[in-house]
């Protein structure tokens, strides 16, 4: 093939800025394909409220296309309506009828060599290939309306196979001149055969030209709300709100705010709207489950309350269900009884919920089974439930909802000690949520990573993650994501021997309100505030918060609360009383999944012991402690393990593997050096880990640091020859 330099695009591609908030700045690139000089023009034109990520980002970069559909206009005519034909397979529904429209027309394949010649667009076995997205976009909208009419007619004329029915009508949509009831009844019926077998993008595509087609302004209005939910399913958040906009469905709008907009504002749209459906009934162009509206949009409306913190909101949304005669979600319901302190109603809603997590179900529902099985303590409860509403959202082509899953999920690997697994798949999880328009749930994801940082020793990754989130959780009032990064810097105070600044920011985590707190991460903070509290003196506080801790856990009957309430007991007496709460606190945790609290527990009871003289039970505890964090990669704790039995006098082995590059850098610093060593950049490094180009630059200056080389060379054959 024949090909020359593109005169639009030019010999560079530009960068977008740096102030650039991420989430905007991963969607402005899959709204440009990835084209960055596109990814340019759309990032200089946003609005204030665009770019914060209130406001869908624009659809097209109008510059550039005007440029390329110069070059389309240029060819000549039989090249153009190749093009045209090849355009219209692919944009915007990809039907791959292009080769059999062409043996039905008859048609001369012949002057796509001057496509090609001009590198615009190149034949292959399979059809045609254009330069990239906006080349083929510009083909197709360059061409008259007689002419799009005439492609899509043909193009309908050869999708007779089996399956190909909803993408015949598309064309036979698209080619419609003008209003039609028939042929929007026809798309509306292919849109829901799209949306059972999961293509929520075809689905939008005919619903929105059914709403074009139809008479009626009140149908045009509710079939656009349903092609707002299938755009959103679909992962296409941007297409989602400029659809909603046309609208006034307050239950979309709602989801809208709940995943990237004001938690509050969404909870107060998402109430009304159940509301709504509870009197009126469901209307099934207006929700994704119209069969369980109502009880869907409180389940909706309660993940509002839990991501500000304000679980007043529950209490609300319950009586409100109360009132309606709808049977709330267990996780409403439990939650609100929590907030009124009772305790016994809530273990049994919060069971009943977690225990609707089944194979196949609905994946909301299946999400607030894992929030209510951790609240109770359930990690492996949760982790199921979790991983069954995220494969259940792939079967149904909702990609939308995995990462809303990985948030939750995150809490169940960080308590079970799986932090270097987990960073990985939270990870990709963010990268989903900022793809898909959900810079909330991404505030949560970054508030998780900033947690497994702390454990595994990136402080400043921790650090960088944890204001990050913080500042943005604080700007849309979510409790939880900025509760869980303060809970984080917490942690990562306590294990590096910091008590005094731990024990102040988890009282800070205690007296938030709305918006900057909550109680659940305050409530799984306890522990640790109780051990920063005593190591500081400060135990008045600590002993009110471990009464509420321990009523909360004996309710329950939770293994691993208990173990932890037994450990607060014993950090909080002395002498013979501490020990026997330890041993308490180990029988418990022997029941249970927290393994890696179950060390820092054989930590602390090791310093009791070694304080009481009870040397060679010391000894022992340490070194079983030690060995455990290692294996989970938590080098400060390590560490704190290592100096008890150095005082204990104990002979120290180095760290386990010195020469495994593993045991000798940080999860995330392992990360960096074998991309570096691939032949990445800093800057490539940073996009793909989510992180700041200064970041990965002072991670590359430690692993050099570390492995005692100075230069990416001696990195790549370092890093070959293992």
């Amino acid at each position: 093939m024949v090909t020359s330099v593109n005169p639009v695009r030019g010999p560079a591609q530009p960068e977008l800025g740096p102030s650039l908030p991420e989430g905007v700045r991963v969607r402005i690139l899959r709204t440009a394909h990835g084209d960055r000089r596109a990814a340019a023009e759309l990032a200089s034109a946003l609005t204030e409220r665009q770019l914060t990520g209130l406001d869908p980002l624009p659809a097209q970069p109008p510059v550039l296309l005007r440029a390329y559909r110069q070059e389309v206009r240029a060819l000549p005519d039989t090249t153009r309506r190749l093009l045209l034909l090849a355009a219209a397979d692919q944009y915007p529904v990809d039907t791959h009828a292009f080769l059999r429209a062409v043996t039905a027309a008859r048609l001369d394949t012949r002057p796509l060599v001057t496509a090609e010649v001009a590198g615009i667009a190149h034949a292959t076995a399979g059809g045609i290939v254009f330069r990239d997205p906006w080349t083929r976009i510009a083909a197709y909208e360059t061409a008259s309306v007689t002419d799009r009419r005439a492609v899509h007619l043909l193009l309908a004329r050869v999708l007779r196979g089996e399956g190909e029915s909803p993408r015949r009508s598309w064309h036979r949509g698209a080619a419609a001149l003008g209003p039609s009831r028939r042929l929007a009844a026809e798309l509306r019926a292919a849109a829901h055969t799209a949306r059972t077998a999961g293509d929520h993008a075809l689905a939008c595509a005919l619903v929105e030209r059914a709403a074009a087609l139809s008479p009626e302004p009140s149908e045009r209005a509710r079939l656009l709300a349903r092609a707002a939910a299938d755009a959103w399913r679909s992962g296409d958040a941007d297409r989602a709100r400029r659809l909603v906009a046309a609208t006034d469905d307050d239950a979309l709008g709602g989801l809208l705010a709940l995943r990237a907009g004001n938690a509050t504002d969404a909870f107060d749209a998402l109430l009304t709207a159940a509301v709504r459906y509870a009197q009126e009934g469901p209307e099934p162009a207006r929700t994704d489950h119209p069969q369980h509206a109502a009880v869907h949009l409180l389940a909706r409306a309660t993940e509002a309350a839990i991501y500000t913190g304000d679980l007043r909101r529950c209490r609300e949304a319950a009586a409100v269900a109360d009132r309606l005669g709808i049977v709330p979600p267990g996780t409403l319901g439990g939650l609100a009884a929590a907030f009124e302190g009772r305790y016994d109603d809530a273990r049994d809603l919060l069971k009943a919920a977690a225990g609707r997590c089944g194979p196949g179900g609905d994946p909301t529902l299946l999400i607030h089974s894992g929030i209510a099985a951790l609240l109770l303590g359930d990690h492996t409860a949760a982790t199921t439930a979790t991983v069954r509403a995220a494969a259940s959202a792939r079967a149904g082509g909702d990609g939308v909802t995995v990462p809303q899953a990985m948030e939750f999920r995150a809490y169940a690997d960080f308590w079970t000690g799986r932090p270097r697994a987990a960073e990985a798949a939270t990870l990709e999880a963010l990268r989903q949520a900022y793809t898909t328009g959900q810079d909330n749930g991404a505030c949560h994801l970054q508030a998780a990573l900033a947690m497994f940082a702390a454990v595994t020793g990136d402080e400043d990754v921790c650090r960088e993650r944890a204001e990050a989130a913080r500042s943005y959780a604080l700007a849309r009032g979510l409790g939880l994501p900025a509760a869980l990064a303060l809970f984080a810097l917490a942690f990562l105070d306590l294990s590096t021997g910091r008590f005094a600044a731990s024990a102040a920011r988890l009282r800070a985590l205690a007296g938030f309100g709305p918006g900057h707190g909550h109680r659940a991460i305050r409530h799984i903070a306890t522990p640790h505030y109780v051990e920063a509290a005593v190591r500081t003196g400060d135990t008045r506080v600590a002993r009110a918060a471990h009464a509420d801790y321990d009523h909360w856990a004996r309710t329950v009957r939770s293994s691993d609360d208990l173990a932890l309430s037994a450990r607060c007991r014993a950090l909080l007496a002395s002498g013979a009383e501490a020990v026997e709460h330890y041993r308490t606190a180990l029988d418990l945790h022997a029941s249970g999944t927290r393994d890696f609290e179950r060390a820092r527990t054989e930590l602390l009871f090791g310093g009791a012991l070694r304080r009481l003289r009870h040397r060679t039970e010391a000894r022992d505890r340490l070194h079983s402690a030690l060995e455990a964090f290692e294996h989970f990669g938590s080098p400060q704790c390590a560490a704190a393990a290592r100096t008890e039995l150095r005082v204990l006098g104990e002979p120290v082995s180095p760290v386990r593997g010195a020469d495994d590059l593993v045991a000798r850098l940080t999860a995330q610093q392992l990360m960096v050096a074998r991309m570096a060593a691939d032949g990445a950049t800093n800057r490539e490094i940073a996009s793909r880990l989510l992180l700041s180009p200064r970041t990965i630059d002072h991670h590359l200056r430690g692993v050099f640091a570390r492995l005692g080389i100075r230069s990416r060379i001696e990195l790549v054959r370092l890093l070959g020859e293992r």
